[in-house]
């Protein structure tokens, strides 16, 4: 073994200037590293700070209360079982400073999705201090910069983002470390779960009450890493938060996933006005519990039936999906009554000459042909990424002061990526089960067509199926799309539900028994 842990990452063209690095043992440290300064040396070869980190100072004003906060960037190593280090995990980190004893302070670990992506997008768009700036819905202005976020969870808890590898700044420690050891379900669980251990012993928050937050495919990550961190680092949570979740591996193949879609397709056409005169003149919280019981009552046992679906049957279903739609009955007839939804995307404003947004039906985008049967791009990921990209490289690289030449990855190299064996939903109830303690918020967004609002109640009616643990299962809806924080109203909204839930899942002097 060698005795710095400062690795070569074979790249071309482009030099790496090391804001901060220390030497580290095999086995993770105890207390945090130090903060200190290297220059890099001057060659073309990356260099890899494996073990790393800068600490800044700053307070926010949240809710008319001063709070300050350091804001730690760096990178902990993730270790083989032999003590050999597979690679460097980038994380910021934000300690609120004026709270001497941290027993009590809840800890909020986050995780973004992709599978491929990194944390900026709830670093700077939802819970963090900082947030970059955009309009009131969420749409890029220029000039870019950031902002405090008033919003921020920081005044109740500490937040700790987390890149995993080939994200953000996160690299592997050597070219021909085999893919495999990251980049499936369930190895992407097993090593962060270690990491999680690593920084918990460093930062001494071990007696804090701890959370989980994941978005997208970070709801798979952190439904897994609950029982993970419980079976096999022996930590227990306080709580899992899932923003617009995934499907966690729950089945829902034939009429049930063919069906599910409606009420999100009900959401997105009276957005855009395409719902008849009565269910528009109505709120949205109005029109969608009579699309989800029809959904289920009548839908999905039509569904059931396929060909045997009498012809009487058929026309009424396909009217009652007309009104609920937005879309002509005879599309859906022509479908036999299952719209996929990149179909639903293309068609819904083809009239007008425009595609709708996949994450976020809000959106326009506008295609070659009106013709076609699927959008030709995503409009709102274009929108996002034109907005965040240049908030994050200012934000760690100036103000965290995190000096590097790597390319951040908005959505790094992952894939293959192995789903085989993905039994998140079932590890997340076997967590809750064995847990009195753990709690869970599902967040989702009315107009998220990757993953839909009814899709993440029926997940929850799974992992439930007992209806035992629903006293400690709880959804909320907004009126926005997959990332329903860039939208102000939402941001407030969404923020406070988060503080109201990490509060409540604090029990105080009780003991965790039935």
């Amino acid at each position: 073994m060698r005795k710095k842990l400062l690795f070569i990452v074979a790249l071309t063209g482009i030099s790496l200037t090391i804001h901060a690095q220390r030497r580290a043992e095999t086995e993770p440290a105890p207390t945090p590293p130090p903060k200190v300064t290297k220059p890099a040396d001057n060659n073309n070869v990356i260099r890899l700070a494996l073990d790393s980190s800068v600490t800044t100072s700053n307070a926010i004003t949240i809710k008319g209360q001063r709070v300050p906060y350091t804001a730690t960037a760096g990178t902990i190593p993730v270790w083989d079982e032999n003590g050999k280090p597979l690679a460097g995990v980038f994380y910021t980190y934000y300690e609120r400073s004026d709270i001497k004893d941290l027993s009590a302070r809840p800890l909020v670990i986050s995780f973004n999705g992709g599978p491929g992506t990194s944390s900026v997008w709830m670093e700077i768009g939802y819970t963090g201090p900082r947030m970059l700036k955009i309009d009131d819905e969420g749409y890029p202005i220029q000039p870019y910069g950031l902002r405090d976020n008033p919003h921020s969870i920081l005044d109740v808890a500490d937040i700790v983002y987390v890149d995993p590898v080939n994200t953000g700044f996160s690299r592997p420690a050597e070219k021909d470390i085999p893919p495999a050891t990251f980049f499936g379900v369930n190895a992407d669980i097993k090593y962060l779960a270690s990491w999680i251990s690593t920084f918990v012993s460093r930062y001494k928050r071990w007696a804090s009450p701890k959370f989980l937050i994941g978005e997208s495919y970070g709801t798979t990550r952190v439904s897994g890493l609950a029982l993970e961190l419980q079976n096999n680092q022996w930590m227990y949570l306080n709580g899992v938060i899932l923003v617009s979740p995934t499907d966690l591996g729950i089945d829902r193949n034939g009429p049930v996933d063919a069906a599910l879609s409606l009420p999100y397709y009900a959401a997105t056409a009276w957005y855009h006005k395409k719902l008849p005169a009565d269910l528009q003149s109505k709120d949205l919280t109005a029109v969608l519990p009579e699309v989800e019981t029809f959904t289920i009552n009548e839908l999905l046992p039509a569904l059931a039936k396929g060909g045997s679906l009498t012809e009487a049957d058929r026309t009424a279903i396909a009217a009652k999906m007309a009104r609920f739609s937005g879309l002509s009955q005879q599309f859906i007839v022509q479908n036999n009554l299952e719209i996929l939804p990149s179909a639903f995307w293309k068609e819904l404003l083809r009239d007008k000459g425009f595609t709708i947004g996949r994450l976020d039906s809000r959106y326009l985008g506008i295609d070659r042909k009106d013709a076609g049967i699927s959008p030709d791009y995503n409009a709102e990921l274009n929108s996002w990424l034109h907005a965040f990209t240049p908030a994050i490289n200012m934000y760690l690289r100036d103000e965290l002061k995190f000096k590097t030449d790597l390319k951040y990855y908005m959505f790094g190299p992952v894939h293959p990526w192995d789903r085989t064996n993905d039994h998140t939903g079932e590890n997340l109830r076997q967590a809750i089960a064995e847990n009195p303690f753990l709690h869970v918020l599902v967040q989702s967004g009315y107009y998220d067509g990757a993953c839909d609002y009814f899709n993440a109640k029926y997940s929850l009616w799974q992992i439930d199926a007992a209806g035992k643990l629903k006293g400690r299962l709880s959804w909320e809806g907004y009126r926005s799309g997959h990332m329903m924080y860039l939208r102000k109203e939402d941001l407030a909204t969404a923020n406070q539900h988060l503080r109201d839930f990490i509060l409540k899942a604090i029990p105080g002097d009780k003991p965790a028994k039935y």
